[in-house]
């Protein structure tokens, strides 16, 4: 492992070098590229450079033990000694997972979609909450929200709808969120207080680069329409609303949140190679041994991973047996701390596979 860090270490003090080259500073292309791995490094570099730096503690403290006649400086090197130790053992478990390799598609943007499955009107309305959970998380979190596609009901929830999220590492964040979530809650429309439980699939697709799915033009269908729903009158008028089929896999994607054909037609070519690049990643990891997928990952979409209770205000993800008791605030968009236990149980796990 240590061979390993000298080696990221040298690799690292090399880009620092390159990024002050004047060459390299004229090229913004490769300037840009080189920044990028730099900034990715800057944890576990910092991280060893701590371990180093405690290790160099550790021996000076030894040192005094050994030579040091001073009762007082060999108790204050004794406390300090305990505490430099603990520290060190707990910075090389921290090198170990930030060793793991990473998933390429962390730093991806992702497109989100969620449906609702069982419950009728309630899973709907249960829909429209998670979008806007969602959307608060990324406000928080200064990430950006872009609607693609939705089919709305008349009460204000959403038999479906997808979105994009653009920021920072989203999908090392956002990719736990896959599975069904399930609520259980008494509707506004049930008269008799029963509680009603109800199911919303959400799927978390990392955006593909056209160079990552090579699409063949002959292979689609686009089609065209009127879009529905609310917009006044110029959607009306226009035939906006993009549809494009890929017949060779039969997949069908839709976009009608843009006034511009040309910007539906974009986003919904975005749903697609996404779709397409889900297909193509799953058919890779289905070649892993079965128990390299018992990781937290991001699941089965059809797993129940979530659970939100109305009547206790409790979130409960079953996966990591993770629960809180301010529903109100994680629908608000305080899922941060369930999302950073989710990375840190997926790391422990991939850790402990790796041994």
């Amino acid at each position: 492992m240590f061979e390993k860090l000298k080696e990221a270490e040298q690799k690292y003090i090399g880009i620092e070098d390159s990024l002050s080259d004047p060459n390299v500073m004229s090229d913004p292309a490769r300037y840009a590229e080189l920044m990028k791995e730099h900034k990715a490094m800057v944890p576990i570099i910092g991280r060893y450079r701590d371990y180093k730096e405690t290790r160099e503690t550790i021996e000076d403290l030894k040192n005094i033990l050994q030579t040091d006649t001073d009762p007082e400086m060999r108790q204050l090197a004794e406390e300090e000694l305990e505490d430099y130790i603990e520290f060190l053992e707990k910075t090389v478990e921290e090198l170990k997972i930030l060793l793991l390799p990473r998933d390429p598609n962390d730093d991806k943007n992702v497109i989100v979609e969620i449906r609702a499955c069982a419950g009728g009107e309630e899973a709907a309305l249960f829909a429209a909450s998670l979008y806007r959970m969602y959307g608060m998380y990324a406000d928080k979190n200064g990430i950006k929200v872009s609607r693609m596609s939705s089919n709305p009901t008349e009460l204000g929830g959403y038999r479906e709808i997808t979105f994009m999220m653009e920021g920072e590492g989203v999908y090392a964040k956002m990719k736990f969120e896959s599975g069904v979530h399930r609520v259980q809650r008494v509707p506004e429309t049930e008269t008799q207080g029963r509680i009603h439980t109800s199911t919303v699939s959400v799927a978390v697709l990392p955006e593909a680069e056209e160079v990552e799915i090579e699409i063949n033009p002959a292979d689609l269908k686009f089609e065209t329409c009127k879009s529905s729903g609310a917009g006044g009158q110029h959607i009306n008028k226009t035939e906006s609303a993009v549809r494009i089929t890929h017949i060779p896999s039969g997949i069908i994607v839709e976009c009608q949140e843009e006034r511009s054909q040309f910007k539906n037609r974009d986003k919904a070519m975005k749903m697609l190679r996404a779709k397409l690049f889900d297909i193509k990643q799953r058919e890779q990891s289905d070649k892993i041994a079965s128990e390299r997928r018992e990781q937290v990952g991001t699941g089965d979409r059809s797993e129940k991973i979530r659970t939100y209770n109305f009547p206790q205000s409790r979130v409960t993800d079953h996966r990591i047996k993770m629960t809180t008791h301010a529903l109100e605030n994680f629908l608000n968009g305080d899922i941060g701390d369930m999302i950073n236990a989710l990375m840190t149980a997926d790391a422990a796990e991939r850790l402990k596979n790796n041994n």
